[in-house]
């Protein structure tokens, strides 16, 4: 099957490409930016051998559909999909920093806290809770926007406001549109029988000064998810939770002896772990979207990709 690893296009009026873990960006003149979803996959800041099928046209529609879905309560960059696997924006200058908003202590948090750590980012962990645990309100622990090749950091707010890496003024709108935004995927989570658990926004700024929404929104790669029917009774009887998020895969590497670190190797990963990864991608996209995955064709899929991109710029 073929997956996108990656691009090379040469659009009109191509001023740069920047390539992400995950997404490659084409600057078009300096006013518009060309997203392209990868079939790619990260954990641990590391970018993975092998490919997802469809992974890169999940994350492009459930990011799409997102912004729609929380366009009337936050701004965002998206101007149009001319491809499953690729958004048209706004060029924005990304602010370094990503809002991660956590509404229940799993993933990283719940590690800190098994370390015996009751402090992220500056912000206060309650004692006694078990893991996947609900906080008493959501808490956001900022993180660094790393280069590739790098890890992201932990970042306390007054660090981010001391280092001048964000005004004052810029972070409390951020701050503002992370809680309303968790707010708004929290409900629609709920209408699928999901909660969302933790996730991460990035912002960047328009050429006139807007704060909007960037990246991707809400995703697997992003978010975190739990099947809301027995979560009560699973945390009573101490048992994992049944989720839908980029955890299993972590969770398989670290099964597997890799977190990352310094000389470790990526374990192999066979044809049967890629089609499951790509079988728990779709069920997430069908589950917080509410609708049947429609599989793009594979066939040419970067010719595919060019000639909708360069005729969405004809018209």
């Amino acid at each position: 099957m073929n997956t996108i690893n990656e691009t090379n296009f040469k659009f009109p009026n191509l001023k740069s490409v920047y390539k992400g873990k995950v997404r490659e960006v084409y600057n078009i003149n300096d006013e518009l930016l060309v997203m392209i979803a990868t079939d790619r996959l990260s954990a641990f800041d590391v970018i993975l051998p092998r490919q997802i099928p469809f992974k890169g046209q999940i994350l492009n529609q459930i990011a799409t559909k997102m912004m729609n879905d929380t366009a009337d309560i936050v701004p965002n960059w998206l101007i149009a999909n001319p491809d499953e696997n690729v958004a048209v924006g706004h060029l924005c200058e990304p602010f370094k920093v990503e809002m991660v908003i956590r509404g229940y202590l799993s993933g990283h948090a719940a590690r800190e806290y098994k370390a015996g750590k009751r402090l992220l980012c500056g912000v206060s962990m309650p004692k006694g809770l078990k893991e996947n645990d609900q906080f008493p309100t959501p808490i956001i622990t900022p993180s660094t926007k790393a280069d590739n090749g790098e890890h992201d950091e932990d970042i306390p707010r007054e660090e981010i406001l001391s280092k001048g890496i964000v005004s004052e003024e810029d972070y409390l709108v951020l701050e503002d549109y992370t809680r309303k935004l968790f707010k708004r995927g929290t409900e629609i989570a709920a209408k699928r029988g999901l909660i969302l658990v933790d996730t991460k926004y990035e912002f960047g700024k328009t050429k006139d000064g807007k704060i909007v929404l960037i990246d991707e929104i809400h995703t697997p790669d992003s978010s975190r998810y739990f099947y809301t029917e027995g979560y009560q009774e699973r945390q009573n009887k101490g048992e994992a939770q049944k989720q839908l998020s980029k955890e299993f895969v972590r969770q398989w590497l670290i099964e597997n002896g890799f977190q990352g670190k310094e000389n470790q190797q990526i374990p192999e990963m066979s044809d049967a772990k890629i089609i499951e990864i790509s079988n728990r991608y779709i069920e997430l996209y069908e589950q917080i979207t509410g609708e049947t995955f429609v599989k793009a064709s594979t066939e040419n899929v970067l010719n595919r990709i060019e000639e909708n991109v360069n005729s969405f710029f004809k018209k």
